[in-house]
């Protein structure tokens, strides 16, 4: 944008690329915090400092590439982690970070209670930067979620959007602050929804991998979980769990709106997909969902096997890209 100013094409940056803060002052969202991004490549996003700096709607040249839940967003005080208050607080989004020591249905491990997909998003982060630096956007912040005589697990997250690009990137490392180790779990929850989203869409996946259905549901839809219906009343959800051996990244692929979407992810942390597919009614949603666990809850994962762990004083650094262009 230097350039641009010496040339004498534009005066203020925000001609081009915006970087606003507001609050909503109204409605059950009433005292939310929203970054607004908006730039030059014609990608607009809404980070939320209230939750974690997850990211709510997004649009690519005007077009809703994200999905919304009924709920929409909500007030971060009405945010309440006990049993299945999820449902009525979930809004979905473009990212909806789940863990970070359990993720997957509400369960009881080892004594202690852990609501359904965790606690991060109701974390309101700390040390807060939003600015624009060498034709870049970026958001910083803290996130640390942590008990009395117990876990301290923080959460430097930094989010880069190209100001004259389409893609949204997020970087997290995540550090066990304690002395002894501690197990995590965690998704990132990337929601796509109507348009880019529809019967005309179609998921693209790396041909080296293993398609595991999560229920007796899922399984009747293998053969087709990279194909899309028209809404469906009251259908049921299926997950299926995509195992990449090399590659990691998905693509969906909208000819008729004529707009792909790319994910791409740190396959060494974050080694499973998790594919959700709800072709349903008012939840019509495909979450592509990079993650390091089977999405079991911390119980369940624990007795399987497959409970992650972060040693004591370690780190660890997870990335994922999305990304929007013309098709």
């Amino acid at each position: 944008m230097k350039n641009l100013m010496r040339q004498g094409y534009i005066g203020n940056p925000a001609q081009l690329v915006t970087v606003r803060r507001v609050t909503v002052s109204e409605g059950r969202a009433r005292g939310t915090e929203i970054i607004e991004v908006r730039t030059a490549g014609g990608l607009a996003l809404d980070i939320l400092p209230n939750a974690g700096l997850d990211i709510g709607q997004c649009r690519y040249r005007g077009v809703n590439m994200s999905w919304m839940s009924k709920n929409g967003y909500d007030s971060p005080a009405a945010i309440s982690p006990y049993e299945t208050e999820f449902v009525n607080t979930f809004p979905g989004g473009l990212l909806y970070t789940c863990g970070l020591r359990s993720a997957g249905p509400a369960n009881r491990d080892k004594g202690e209670w852990h609501p359904l997909h965790g606690r991060y998003h109701s974390l309101q982060a700390d040390q807060v930067c939003a600015e624009i630096v060498d034709d870049k956007v970026l958001v910083r912040g803290t996130i640390r979620e942590t008990a009395l005589f117990g876990h301290c697990l923080e959460v430097k997250r930094t989010i880069t959007v190209p100001a004259f690009g389409s893609s949204v990137t997020v970087d997290d490392t995540v550090t066990n602050q304690t002395p002894r180790d501690e197990e995590i779990m965690q998704i990132y929850h990337c929601n796509f929804g109507y348009p880019l989203l529809s019967e005309q869409a179609k998921l693209v996946l790396p041909e080296a991998r293993e398609t595991i259905p999560r229920t007796e549901f899922a399984k009747t839809g293998l053969g087709r979980e990279c194909e899309f219906d028209a809404p469906i009343d009251n259908e049921e959800e299926r997950v299926f769990f995509q195992k990449m051996e090399r590659e990691f990244w998905a693509r969906v692929e909208n000819p008729a709106l004529g707009v792909n979407m790319t994910i791409s992810w740190s396959g060494d942390t974050l080694p499973i997909l998790s594919q959700w597919r709800s072709m349903a009614s008012g939840d019509y949603v495909l979450g592509l969902e990079p993650t390091n666990c089977y999405i079991s809850g911390r119980h369940d994962e624990r007795e399987n096997g497959t409970l992650p762990v972060l040693k004591a004083f370690e780190s660890v650094t997870n990335t994922v890209t999305i990304e929007f262009a013309e098709a």
